[in-house]
C-alpha cells in the first residue's frame, strides 16, 4: 500500500477552466479493457450520476466532515467532492489502481482545492486500510488505526465480485462510518440479463446473488434512490445511513458549480423524476 496527502498549490490552474475529461475517457477504457473486473465499466461516471453520488456532502453538518472515497478511478466524484468540501474537511480517496491512482496525484483540479481541505490518497483495496485491519486497539487515534467517517461514496463495481467480499465491504462501511454517517453507491441498470447472455449461467447467479445481497442492504439502511437515465450506462445511486444517533445537517451554503444543494433541494417535499424509497429521495438535477 503506498500513501500521500496531497497538497494543496494555489498556482493550479482554478477549478472552473481545468478539466482532464478526455485523458480521463482514455485511460478508464485502456484500464477496462485491462481489468474490467475491478474498473466495472467503459467510462467514467457522468455529471448527474457524480452530483447524485455526493449528495450527503452538499447536505451536512455545519462542522467540518471526513469523507472517504472508495474506487476514485479517475477522478470526477473526486473532483466534485473537492468543489464542495469547506476547509476544514478531510477526505480521503482510496484506489487500488496504480494508473488511476498516479492520474489523482498529477491532477491540477485537486491540487487547486480549497485552502484547509486536506487530501489525503491511499492506492490499496479499502480491506487493506490500516484502520480495517482487525487488530486495530479500541480507541486508538486516527493515524493508529480508528478513522471513521461521516460519508462514503463508494466506486466500487459490487457486481463484479463474489457475495462474500461484497457483504465483507458493506460490513467494513458500516464500521468505518460514525453513527448516523451516510453512504452512497450505485448500479447499473440491466447488468443481470446481460452478464447470464454475455458470461453464462454461472456468472449470473454469481451476479444475482450480489444483487439480492444488496437489496436486503438497502432494505435495512437505505434512505433513498435516483435512477439516472442520462448515464451511460443509465444507473441507479443508493443513499444509505449508518444505524445510530443523527445530527442536523445544515445547507453547504459555500458550495459551487453544478449540482450545489442547499438542505431542502437534498430533502424535496415533492421530488420531480426519480424513485423515493424511505424518506429521503436522492434530487433530480
Amino acid at each position: 500500500m503506498t500513501e500521500d496527502r496531497l497538497r494543496h498549490r494555489p498556482d493550479s490552474p482554478s477549478l472552473r477552466h481545468s478539466s482532464p475529461v478526455g485523458g480521463d475517457h482514455l485511460l478508464f477504457l485502456a484500464e477496462a479493457l485491462r481489468t474490467f473486473h475491478d474498473t466495472g465499466a467503459l467510462a467514467p461516471s457522468g455529471p448527474e450520476l457524480v452530483n447524485a453520488l455526493v449528495v450527503p456532502v452538499t447536505s451536512r453538518p455545519n462542522r467540518p466532515i471526513s469523507v472517504l472515497e472508495v474506487g476514485a478511478g479517475t477522478g470526477v466524484v473526486t473532483r466534485r467532492l473537492a468543489q464542495v468540501l469547506r476547509p476544514g474537511d478531510r477526505l480521503h480517496v482510496v484506489e487500488a489502481n496504480p494508473r488511476f491512482a498516479d492520474r489523482l496525484r498529477e491532477d491540477p483540479v485537486l491540487a487547486a482545492r480549497h485552502p484547509g481541505v486536506g487530501l489525503r490518497l491511499s492506492a490499496c483495496r479499502v480491506e487493506e486500510l490500516p484502520e480495517c485491519r482487525p487488530s486495530a486497539p479500541d480507541g486508538a487515534r486516527p493515524e493508529e488505526g480508528s478513522q471513521r467517517y461521516d460519508v462514503i461514496v463508494s466506486g466500487l463495481p459490487f457486481t463484479n465480485f463474489e457475495p462474500a467480499r461484497v457483504r465483507d465491504i458493506l460490513d467494513l462501511y458500516l464500521r468505518l462510518l460514525v453513527p448516523g454517517g451516510e453512504l452512497t453507491y450505485f448500479g447499473y441498470l440491466g447488468t443481470t440479463t446481460a452478464r447470464t447472455l454475455t458470461s453464462g449461467p454461472r456468472q449470473g447467479a454469481r451476479h444475482r446473488a450480489v444483487v439480492r445481497l444488496l437489496r436486503r442492504f438497502e432494505a435495512e439502511h437505505g434512505l433513498g434512490r435516483r435512477t439516472v437515465w442520462r448515464n451511460v450506462p443509465p444507473a441507479r445511486a443508493h443513499l444509505l445511513r449508518s444505524p445510530g444517533g443523527r445530527e442536523t445537517w445544515a445547507p453547504a451554503t459555500d458550495a459551487t458549480g453544478p449540482g450545489a444543494t442547499d438542505r431542502d433541494t437534498a430533502r424535496p417535499k415533492h421530488p420531480v423524476g426519480g424513485e423515493e424509497v424511505g424518506r429521503r429521495p436522492i434530487p433530480n438535477k
